[in-house]
């Protein structure tokens, strides 16, 4: 799989555009998705491979390993304002418990969305944007995650762009895993940070919380560079800050686009 997709990246990199349009704007690495959308009739992709292993310590030390190999955001454009999304994600999970080792593979995250900039940044007055999507529990083949009964999600992304060299973002949503469930709200708060035009440096703070739960919450940093103004790489880390779970996360992705159609 990993070859396939290297093999594809490397071929779209290879017949990207180089008309003059804005640096490709991203929702990864990380966890809080930018307000921009992408450009009219162009195709984008954000791919991203993710390690993550908890440990739970209760006496004994269990741990679950997860595989992303990879995730996928798919994003057209159409017109200035507007995009419709695909969201899909291949997993291996290797839960390790004293007398077992249970392995399952498959889809684990189907979603179907759009997001829609609908306000600029002007003063104290930040860019937004509102995302949305719809998940299909029901088609996921790993028996994590597929449900009968599908879920949704939305958020309102927001950026302030205080110079050349340092933006914020944050964002703000609600998650229901199934329809009818109670929801889980999420935060994001990540910080920016440009060296030069080939370079982003990001730290992020993020959390879900649920009724009658004690909240989650993750932070990480990463690193970004464009390879040109249609093709990026990254990669990233971070921990959740728990204490009766142990959690860390590794990934890298790379994030590319091209124009579907010629100027009139």
């Amino acid at each position: 799989m990993l070859k396939y997709v290297l093999t594809y990246c490397f071929l779209v990199f290879s017949i990207c555009l180089t008309a003059q349009i804005k640096k490709i704007e991203t929702d990864r690495p990380g966890q809080t998705n930018t307000p921009s959308t992408t450009p009219n009739k162009w195709l984008q992709s954000e791919v991203g491979f993710q390690k993550q292993t908890d440990k739970f310590v209760y006496g004994v030390v269990l741990k679950d390993i997860y595989f992303q190999h990879p995730s996928l955001l798919a994003k057209y454009g159409i017109g200035s304002r507007f995009e419709v999304r695909l969201i899909t994600e291949l997993s291996y999970v290797n839960k390790r418990r004293v007398n077992s080792n249970d392995i399952n593979k498959g889809t684990t995250n189907t979603q179907i969305g759009a997001k829609f900039n609908f306000l600029k940044q002007k003063g104290f007055i930040p860019k937004a944007a509102i995302i949305a999507h719809y998940r299909f529990n029901a088609l996921n083949t790993n028996p994590i995650g597929r449900d009968s009964i599908n879920g949704a999600n939305f958020r309102f992304a927001m950026l302030h762009t205080t110079s050349d060299n340092f933006s914020l973002g944050y964002n703000l949503g609600m998650d229901w895993d199934e329809l009818g469930s109670p929801p889980v709200y999420l935060y994001t708060f990540s910080p920016r940070f440009s060296f030069s035009e080939d370079w982003l440096v990001f730290i992020e703070l993020y959390g879900f919380i649920e009724k009658n739960r004690v909240p989650k919450t993750s932070a990480d940093v990463g690193i970004s560079y464009f390879i040109n103004d249609n093709f990026k790489i990254d990669a990233s880390g971070g921990t959740r800050i728990n204490k009766d779970v142990r959690i860390k996360f590794y990934s890298i992705g790379a994030s590319f686009r091209f124009k579907t159609s010629k100027d009139n």
